[in-house]
């Protein structure tokens, strides 16, 4: 694996270093697409899903297993201004329950064959206010995306990232708003389900935060440290991590999606490696989604996050590989083509 950076600089030049995608093996995929016993294009997206990975796993006919869920959890300093419906002890109390396997995700990843990794990140020292101070100082920063770093195993074949943090819908706000402007109100939706004033809190807290950091913003990793948080951070630090090992990414909700969107920000086809497992019902995902131009796997209406809509894309996924694997040709299936 990548030797782990020691401070923000280092970050930096890693994304300088981004590898490309195996085209010999996508294209070698894409013609054996093209000889199985179905009319050309009629799997629809499973064909490009099965390409893809073959790009990224480097294999003609890609084996996807094995597979990681990644959740990452933080507490953020700015609940205190009333941006969420729940308390901020609930964060470590749903880490409690994911370690005891009672969680939507524990049986997500049980049944899509997944292993899941929960880490988390000093959960009772909660990142500063970003409407008074950078929500992380530079060592706390590079602390969290080494986590998420060494969070991605080496051997993994595709990867799930999520998070836990309450509050954490507001920081993604303020960090998409930060990546591709607007305000508070452009960005924020109901996260936990709060009501309409603390929908307004949660927009003027975002307004806040990008009135007080102003310039500051515009270098995506200035403006991940300032108004994101640790789980974000680390968010970033694997779907980096696994760019770097040409392992394929399937992105959570909202949250999980603003914190990798500063890859894309920082490079061209930073995220190059990563699907959108799905499109939340927090109201600003779609939107976010078509700023990075990726077309999300699921829509079913789920915003819970801790990678429960990535997990289950992991099953689409597995249609397209077995479908690319276990199809006969038209050669071998004595089936003359169209």
């Amino acid at each position: 694996m990548t030797e782990l950076p020691d401070r923000i600089d280092a970050i930096r030049s890693l994304v300088d270093t981004l590898p490309g995608g195996d085209e010999a093996a996508a294209q070698a995929a894409a013609e054996r697409q093209g000889v199985l016993t179905k009319p050309p294009g009629s799997l629809g997206r499973l064909e490009e899903l099965a390409t893809f990975i073959a790009r990224w796993r480097g294999q003609t006919v890609p084996v996807l297993d094995p597979v990681s869920v990644l959740v990452f959890a933080g507490s953020h300093g700015m609940t205190a201004r009333g941006v969420s419906a729940f308390p901020a002890e609930v964060t470590a109390q749903m880490v409690a329950n994911f370690a005891a396997g009672g969680a939507a995700i524990n049986q997500l990843a049980k049944q899509a064959g997944a292993s899941l990794k929960v880490t988390p990140l000093e959960i009772d020292r909660p990142t500063a206010d970003f409407t008074k101070a950078p929500a992380m100082s530079d060592n706390e920063f590079v602390a969290a995306v080494r986590a998420g770093m060494e969070a991605v195993p080496a051997d993994a074949g595709l990867i799930c990232v999520g998070e836990m943090g309450i509050g954490n819908t507001t920081a993604a706000a303020a960090l998409a708003a930060a990546l591709f402007g607007g305000t508070g109100n452009d960005w924020v939706g109901r996260g936990t389900g709060v009501d309409d004033a603390g929908l307004a809190r949660k927009a003027e807290t975002v307004d806040a935060a990008i009135a007080l950091h102003g310039k500051a913003l515009a270098d995506p990793l200035e403006a991940l440290r300032r108004v994101g948080g640790r789980e974000l951070a680390a968010i970033f630090g694997a779907t980096l991590a696994a760019r770097l090992n040409r392992i394929p990414v399937l992105l959570d909700g909202f949250v999980a999606t603003a914190a990798a969107a500063p890859l894309a920000r920082l490079s061209q086809d930073g995220l190059a490696h990563a699907l959108a497992g799905h499109v939340s019902a927090e109201a600003q995902h779609k939107k976010l989604l078509a700023h990075l131009e990726l077309a999300p796997l699921l829509d079913l209406g789920m915003r819970l996050g801790e990678a429960s809509g990535a997990c289950l894309a992991i099953n689409v996924l597995r249609g397209a590989l077995a479908c690319h694997a276990g199809m006969a040709t038209f050669a071998e299936a004595g089936v003359s083509e169209g």
